[in-house]
């Protein structure tokens, strides 16, 4: 869930065939052992629960908790969300555009602000005043104001093609066709326009944003406590870290936004067993693959990806063991996140119990399907989705262990030379002037590459890369076999990198001056290197793009008979887009205890002090002392909502439409969540409200903040008889959608 990493300490690592050994051995659930795969049911919604704002779930969250919110409720919760930048989410939290979302999303804007000889990531950042308040650099905001669907329209305009490709191509411009009418539409006028894809093609839809271009920094705590515990909590509970932020909008007057729409800060927070209900925008999610998709991903493309995100992240802690380096760390941070993240897939994707679930599903869809007229001579479709996935396996490996972004520097330069010599016309595009040639990138690439940040990381790196491909492509391989000669991969790249020339500048001149025939001829280990892989790489990336290209269409196919048989019952997969998902506080069983709703400042105290005041469970200064009202006030909990990154920043509120939170993290057993939700241990971990009003008011003295929160009016809500009492759940989820405009 944390898109900017940062830490100051090496862990250890386990070796990556150990770490899958301990995967297979310890499956996440406890019922694989005692149930028989055969006779697992899919569960009721294990496709999740991020309902559209298109079609918000009236009628499930009153059958679930006896609360029916009207569409003013869903229009202010809605236009109270906000998409911050493009990689997270947000809101407002007052009527005067103060706007919550996390630290981690707001590091990139802190630095942005900074005055030289500050150090906000040390310090931390708040306004005095709203004159102190800084304005952010690029930094904007969208606020989704207006929907409507263009299904039909786009499925008439892609109804006459006759291939994947103009299928795509016709789709295009029905999107482009759409919003130029629409952007001269009353109420649209001056909008962000966005087609939205659901049910990766069952649905489409129109959306317009506000966006609001002036955002100032107004509060950022240290990065200590943002990212309190480091990356050894990271997807852990329980947690303690103050993961939040605040911004405010201005209007074009410069004066802060005054609006309607805000979630009112409530800091006693949720009870336990009380609904909460997370606003945000959900990245992507994988829960409508087929089990075939999911058995591409598990076998053959996920365990590459980890090896190659663990082998760099050694070869780039290897180095700054000495380096020391912070724009390093923040790239080993980045593949930790990415490695955690995609290791807890894979250890749902191996387990049997979850994957007995996803099979149950597709059976009854596959049975579906079969018996409906309508759409029974689509039921090959798995079957034609099965054979692309036998295609992608073949090229899996080699599309990975060849991408530049996971070699060395001067492999990657080394490539493009490759590359140049095999472009037609290179030298007569280049003398031509044609800068926008191919040949002519290329050729800037080459002469243009910067000189390595270190030598021994090239050489930890294409290690790395050599015993990736050593694993993958097996030690026969062509390419292995020339590369290693013998040798183990750490000798051989330190032997190739010490003997090429890649990384001097004159002997790449002479090369591009000299054209195909000098690179093709050059006697260089690292040039050799790159004149087998290129070929190789080219080869899978031409067959992955088309073999994509037919899934996309045959994903489209079986996202429209989904949506055919399942209505709004089944919400699409996660698109970035804006969605509200429902659960309730509580605590889970974990490592032979509980973990509790909620943690309390003591709970932090307490890591500072077992951990002996070390990184990353190290506090500031001006955290020692802290008064009683502090330590006592909640910190972090958890919750069963539905969330994936991209969550990042959203509000966390109950019915009356108030915040209740702030979501910053998934647990450990949520990373199965790209692929099925499973809410028995699958928990959201937010900031408390509560928590954040304490901190504002008695560590950073930020009273200003604190009346504006507590001051500001509350959304009035009309509420059933006897809504404090949840009913029994629903025996199936709404399917009448909210009027929106055609």
């Amino acid at each position: 869930m944390l898109t900017y990493r940062f830490r100051k300490e090496n862990s250890r690592l386990l070796p990556f065939g150990l770490l899958l050994a301990l995967l297979t051995a310890n499956p996440l659930h406890a019922q694989t052992a005692k149930v028989n795969p055969d006779t697992v049911q899919a569960g009721k919604f294990d496709n999740g629960k991020m309902w559209t704002f298109d079609n918000p779930p009236a009628e499930h969250f009153a059958k679930t908790y006896n609360f029916r919110p009207s569409e003013e409720w869903f229009e202010k919760v809605q236009k109270s969300a906000l998409r911050f930048a493009s990689y997270c989410s947000a809101s407002f939290v007052s009527p005067d555009g103060l706007v919550m979302t996390n630290h981690h999303c707001a590091r990139e804007s802190g630095t942005a602000v900074q005055k030289a000889g500050e150090d906000l990531n040390n310090t931390g950042f708040y306004a005095p005043t709203p004159a102190d308040e800084r304005k952010v650099p690029g930094l904007y905001v969208d606020q989704l104001v207006q929907i409507a669907d263009i299904t039909d329209q786009v499925r008439q305009a892609m109804g006459s093609s006759k291939s994947e490709s103009e299928q795509v191509a016709l789709r295009e411009q029905a999107f482009t066709k759409v919003k130029t009418e629409y952007g001269t539409k009353a109420g649209w006028e001056g909008l962000q326009l966005q087609t939205v894809t659901f049910y990766n093609g069952g649905k489409y839809s129109l959306y317009g944003f506000r966006r609001y271009n002036d955002v100032r920094l107004v509060m950022m705590p240290e990065l200590q406590l943002g990212f309190f515990g480091g990356d050894p909590d990271n997807f852990t509970y329980p947690r303690y870290a103050l993961d939040c932020s605040f911004f405010r909008v201005y209007d074009d007057s410069g004066q802060p936004l005054k609006t309607q729409y805000y979630f009112k800060f409530n800091p006693e927070g949720a009870k336990e067993g009380e609904p909460v209900f997370v606003v945000g925008n959900p990245g992507s999610t994988q829960r409508q693959f087929t089990v075939s998709d999911l058995e591409y991903l598990r076998d053959s493309y996920i365990p590459v990806l980890l090896n190659l995100f663990r082998g760099r992240s050694q070869a780039l802690q290897a180095y700054n063991q000495t380096a020391k380096s912070d724009s390093v760390l923040n790239d080993i941070f980045s593949l930790e996140n990415s490695h955690k993240a995609y290791l807890g897939r894979l250890e749902g994707l191996n387990d049997p119990y979850l994957m007995a679930r996803r099979r149950d599903f597709e059976k009854s869809f596959r049975e579906a399907v079969r018996k409906n007229p309508k759409t029974q001579a689509d039921e090959n479709i798995w079957q034609q989705i099965d054979q692309l996935n036998t295609t992608r396996r073949k090229y899996a490996a080699e599309n990975l262990v060849f991408q530049p972004s996971f070699t060395p520097a001067g492999f990657s330069v080394a490539q493009a030379m490759t590359l140049y010599a095999g472009q037609a016309g290179a030298n007569a595009g280049a003398q031509s002037g044609n800068t926008t040639s191919q040949a002519d990138q290329l050729r800037k690439t080459i002469l243009t590459a910067p000189k390595p940040e270190s030598m021994q990381l090239e050489e930890f790196q294409l290690a790395a890369h050599l015993e990736a491909a050593q694993t993958f492509l097996g030690p026969d391989d062509p390419y292995v076999k020339a590369a290693l000669q013998g040798r183990t991969p750490g000798e051989a790249a330190k032997s190739i990198i010490s003997n090429t020339k890649v990384y001097d500048p004159a002997f790449r001149q002479n090369l591009v001056e000299k054209g195909a025939t000098g690179i093709s001829a050059a006697n260089d280990p690292l040039l050799k290197l790159a004149q087998q892989s290129v070929p190789r790489f080219q080869a899978a990336t031409s067959n992955f793009g088309e073999v994509n290209t037919k899934l996309t269409a045959l994903r489209a196919r079986l996202g429209r008979l989904l949506y055919d048989i399942y209505g709004t019952s089944i919400p699409p997969d996660a698109t970035f887009s804006l969605r509200i998902s429902d659960g309730v506080v509580k605590g889970y069983e974990y490592n032979g205890t509980v973990a509790p709703p909620k943690t309390t400042f003591f709970g932090m105290y307490d890591r500072h002090y077992s951990f002996n005041g070390q990184y990353p469970w190290n506090l500031p200064e001006k955290w020692m002392n802290p008064p009683m009202e502090l330590l006592k006030a909640p910190f972090n909990f958890v919750s069963t909502n539905d969330i994936i990154g991209g969550n990042s920043g959203s509000p966390m509120i109950n019915r009356q439409g108030q915040a209740v939170g702030l979501i910053f993290d998934g647990n450990i057993e949520s990373l199965p969540g790209a692929f099925i939700y499973e809410p028995i241990k699958n928990r959201t971990v937010s900031v408390h409200a509560g928590g954040m009003v304490a901190a504002l008011r008695y560590i950073y003295k930020a009273e200003r903040i604190v009346t504006e929160l507590e001051n500001a009016p509350g959304m009035e809500i009309r509420q059933p008889a006897g809504a404090g009492t949840p009913a029994a759940p629903a025996s199936k989820p709404d399917r009448k959608p909210r009027k929106i405009k055609k």
